[in-house]
């Protein structure tokens, strides 16, 4: 993460979303293709034309059969938080096109019942979910997304 100026085409557009229940517990996932603990919220990328909130909305339903009805949008992160990918990702994914991520994030309120939560979707991205603090969903995210996960929590501090 850096406050210096750099160059947005090496990070990828992307939106996470902070899936929040009444209780002000988080939603986190294991990612299905790690066998190490790899938790994080539903995220992905922003496609050509969406807004982050379109993007938010349908990675949410993608990766965790949550629809639109039983969210309410309560904030977006003011700018884009940046990380870098591990020299081991970059190389491998997207080609090698991107150096990290670019995200905007959003603060969306849960307001259906945990059964309506599947993460058997069509191409799963998580092996198990769970609700969790805030402060524990940010000590089970992968280190290199730590520091995102923190200023973003900082940003949505209190409304949770």
């Amino acid at each position: 993460m850096t406050d210096q100026p750099v160059d947005e085409s090496l990070y990828r557009p992307c939106v996470g979303v902070v899936l929040a229940n009444r209780n002000g517990e988080v939603f986190v996932g294991q990612r299905i293709e790690s066998d190490q603990p790899a938790w994080q919220m539903p995220q992905g990328g922003i496609d050509d034309g969406e807004t982050a909130l379109q993007a938010g909305l349908r990675e949410l339903w993608e990766e965790t059969g949550v629809t639109a009805d039983l969210v309410r949008i309560e904030a977006e992160t003011e700018g884009w938080l940046i990380y870098d990918f591990p020299d081991d990702i970059a190389k491998t994914r997207w080609k090698g096109r991107f150096k990290g991520q670019r995200q905007k994030w959003l603060l969306a309120r849960f307001t259906g019942e945990d059964d309506a939560v599947n993460i058997s979707t069509a191409h799963p991205e998580f092996s198990e979910w769970k609700w969790v603090t805030p402060l524990q969903a940010l000590e089970a995210i992968v280190p290199f997304k730590r520091d995102v996960y923190e200023r973003m929590l900082r940003e949505f501090d209190g409304r949770i």
